[in-house]
C-alpha cells in the first residue's frame, strides 16, 4: 500500500509536474487565507515575489543592479540616521 502511494505521487510528478505543483501551492496558499487572512497571505507573497526577483538578479551577478539597492536603501534611511 506504502509502495503503491509513493509509485502513483512519482508518477504524478514525472508525468504531470506542472499540474502537481500547481495543485500544491494553491493547496497551501488556500490554507494560508483560511488560517491567517487574505491581506496576510497576500503580504507573503509579495514578500516571497520581491526576494524572489532581488535574489535572481543577485545570482545572475547584475552588480550594477545589487550597488544601485544598496545606494537606495542608504539614501533611504540617512534622514533616519541624523536625527540621532
Amino acid at each position: 500500500m506504502k509502495e503503491d502511494i509513493l509509485n502513483f505521487i512519482k508518477y504524478q510528478l514525472k508525468e504531470h509536474c506542472g499540474r502537481t505543483i500547481g495543485i500544491v501551492i494553491g493547496f497551501i496558499i488556500a490554507l494560508s487565507i483560511l488560517a491567517f487572512g487574505f491581506f496576510s497571505t497576500l503580504f507573503v507573497i509579495i514578500c516571497m515575489g520581491l526576494g524572489l526577483f532581488i535574489g535572481n538578479k543577485i545570482d545572475k551577478s547584475d552588480s550594477e543592479f545589487f550597488e544601485d539597492l544598496v545606494y537606495r536603501i542608504q539614501r533611504l534611511l540617512s534622514p533616519f540616521s541624523r536625527r540621532w
